[in-house]
C-alpha cells in the first residue's frame, strides 16, 4: 500500500461518460495516496471548515436545548395532538432513514455488481449513512415520551417475563434500524482498515500514528490479510444488500398496517424504498460536489460519478412519480369514499400547497436531468439535489399529516401546526449531521485509497 516519494500522479478529470479515469501522458499514479491522505494530514484547517463546524455546533446546542425542555415538559411542546399524534418526529425519522439508504446501496450493491465507479464516493456515502441513521434513531426515542425506558422495546432478559409488543410497528422499527446501523457501521469500519494502516504510515504526529495504528488493528497488507479482508468485505456486502430493501420496507409498514385512508396500501414498501434511494443519492451529490470542489478532488470524483448518481436519481424519481400516480388511481378505482376524499383533500384541502410543492420538487423539476448539459453542470446538480431533499421531506409531511388530520369521522378531524420546538429539533439534527461530516472529512480519508489504487492498472491499460 505504500509508495515512494518519487512517484507523482494526477488523475485527470476528462469528459468520458462511460470510461474510467485515464492516466495523464507520462505520469504515474503514486500520488493517489498523497492526494487523499494529505487532505487529512497536511491540509491546514481553513476558515470555511471552521465556520461550517461552528454553525453545526450551534445547531447542536439548539438541539440539546430543545431536547432538555422536551424531557422536562413532555411531547406537548410539539404541535402534535389528537388526531395528528404523529408530527415532525416521525416525518424526520422517515426522512433521515431514507437519506441513509444511498450509502449502503453504493457500498454493497454496486460492489457486488462490480461497478467500479462507486470507489470514489462510497467512503463518505457510508459515513453519511451512519450519521443519517444516528439522526433518525433520535426521533422514535424522543417521540416515546419516556425515552429513558427505551430498553423496554428490546427483548432483554426480564424476571417478569414481559416481552415487547411485537405487533407494534415501533418495535419493528427498533429491530430494523438497529440491525441496519450495526451492519452499516461494521461495513464502514472494515472498509477503512487498509486505509487506516496507510494513514498510520504517513502520519508524522506521534498521536496520529498511535490513533491510526490502534484503529488499523495491526494491518500489514500481507497476502493473508488481503485474503481474509476480501472474504469478509464481500460477506458483509451480501448481508448489507437485503437491508437496503428491508429497512425502509419495515418503515413503510408503520403506515401500511394501519387502517387509515392513504396508508393501507400494498404499494408502500417499493414506493418507500425508491423514495429512500432517491433522497439518498440527492444527499450524496449535496456532499460530493462541495468535497470535490474545496479539496480539489476533481480528478477522483469526476463528472462520471456525478452523472451516474444523477441518472440513478432520475430513475428512482420516475418510480416515485409512478407511486404518486398509482396512489391516485387506486383511490378512485377502489370505489372507497374515504380513499377518494383523501386524494381530493391532498389536492384541494388545507395542506394542498405542500402536496403541489412536492409534485414540483420531486417530479417536475428533476425532469431537467434528462438533458446531458444539466447533468454536466455541477451547480445545477447541487441545486436540484437540494430541491429533491426538500421535496422528499414534504412527501413524508403530506403522507402523515393529511391522513391523520382527516380520517373517517368529521367530528374527529383536526389541524396540525408545528411549533418552534419542532423546527428546533429538525434544525438540530441537520446540525448534528453536518458537524459529524465536517469532523469525518478532517480525520478520515473521505475517498477509499486502496480501492482507487486498485483501479490504476485497469486505467493504465485503457490509457494505452
Amino acid at each position: 500500500m505504500q509508495q515512494g516519494p518519487e512517484e507523482k500522479t494526477i488523475l485527470q478529470d476528462v469528459p468520458w461518460p462511460d470510461e474510467p479515469p485515464v492516466m495523464a501522458p507520462g505520469q504515474s499514479f503514486g500520488s493517489v495516496t498523497d492526494t487523499i491522505a494529505d487532505a487529512v494530514l497536511q491540509r491546514p484547517i481553513g476558515l470555511g471548515w471552521l465556520l461550517g463546524l461552528f454553525i453545526g455546533m450551534t445547531l447542536i446546542g439548539l438541539l440539546m436545548m430543545a431536547v432538555t425542555y422536551l424531557f422536562l415538559v413532555g411531547v406537548g411542546i410539539w404541535g402534535i395532538e389528537i388526531p395528528v399524534a404523529w408530527g415532525f418526529a416521525i416525518i424526520n425519522f422517515v426522512w433521515w432513514i431514507g437519506i441513509g439508504h444511498a450509502g449502503t446501496l453504493i457500498s454493497a450493491i454496486l460492489l457486488l455488481l462490480k461497478q467500479t465507479w462507486r470507489n470514489s464516493i462510497n467512503r463518505f456515502a457510508e459515513a453519511m449513512t451512519l450519521f443519517a441513521v444516528a439522526c433518525a434513531g433520535m426521533f422514535p426515542l424522543l417521540h416515546m415520551g419516556r425515552p429513558w425506558l427505551a430498553y423496554w422495546m428490546f427483548p432483554y432478559p426480564s424476571s417478569m417475563g414481559v416481552w415487547p409488543q411485537f405487533r407494534s410497528p415501533l418495535v419493528w422499527d427498533v429491530f430494523a434500524v438497529s440491525t441496519y446501523a450495526t451492519i452499516s457501521a461494521v461495513f464502514w469500519y472494515v472498509g477503512l482498515v487498509p486505509d487506516l494502516a496507510t494513514m498510520r504510515e504517513k502520519a508524522t504526529h506521534p498521536a496520529g500514528k498511535k490513533l491510526y495504528g490502534l484503529l488499523a488493528m495491526g494491518w500489514r497488507g500481507s497476502a493473508r490479510h488481503w485474503k481474509n479482508y476480501e472474504a469478509l468485505y464481500i460477506l458483509l456486502a451480501g448481508i448489507a444488500t437485503p437491508l437496503v430493501l428491508s429497512v425502509h420496507t419495515v418503515v413503510s409498514f408503520d403506515f401500511a398496517v394501519a387502517i387509515m385512508p392513504g396508508w393501507h396500501t400494498t404499494i408502500f414498501p417499493p414506493y418507500f424504498v425508491a423514495g429512500a434511494i432517491y433522497s439518498g443519492f440527492a444527499m450524496v451529490l449535496v456532499l460530493a460536489i462541495p468535497i470535490r470542489h474545496f479539496y480539489h478532488l476533481e480528478g477522483m470524483i469526476t463528472m462520471r460519478h456525478l452523472q451516474n448518481s444523477a441518472k440513478i436519481m432520475l430513475a428512482t424519481g420516475l418510480i416515485v412519480a409512478y407511486g404518486y400516480a398509482f396512489e391516485a388511481f387506486i383511490a378512485f378505482y377502489s370505489g372507497s369514499t374515504y380513499e377518494r376524499f383523501m386524494m381530493q383533500n391532498r389536492w384541494f384541502g388545507q395542506y394542498s400547497m405542500f402536496y403541489w410543492m412536492l409534485i414540483l420538487f420531486n417530479i417536475l423539476i428533476p425532469q431537467v436531468l434528462w438533458f446531458p448539459k444539466i447533468r454536466a453542470n455541477v451547480r445545477w446538480l447541487f441545486s436540484i439535489s437540494l430541491v429533491i431533499l426538500v421535496g422528499m421531506w414534504l412527501e413524508r409531511f403530506v403522507i402523515i399529516v393529511t391522513s391523520l388530520s382527516r380520517d373517517y369521522l368529521p367530528s374527529s378531524w383536526g389541524h396540525y401546526t408545528p411549533t418552534r420546538w419542532d423546527y428546533a429539533v429538525l434544525a438540530g439534527t441537520i446540525g448534528f449531521f453536518a458537524t459529524a461530516m465536517f469532523i469525518f472529512i478532517r480525520i478520515m480519508p473521505s475517498i477509499s485509497i486502496f480501492e482507487m489504487r486498485a483501479l490504476l492498472p485497469e486505467a493504465e491499460v485503457k490509457a494505452k
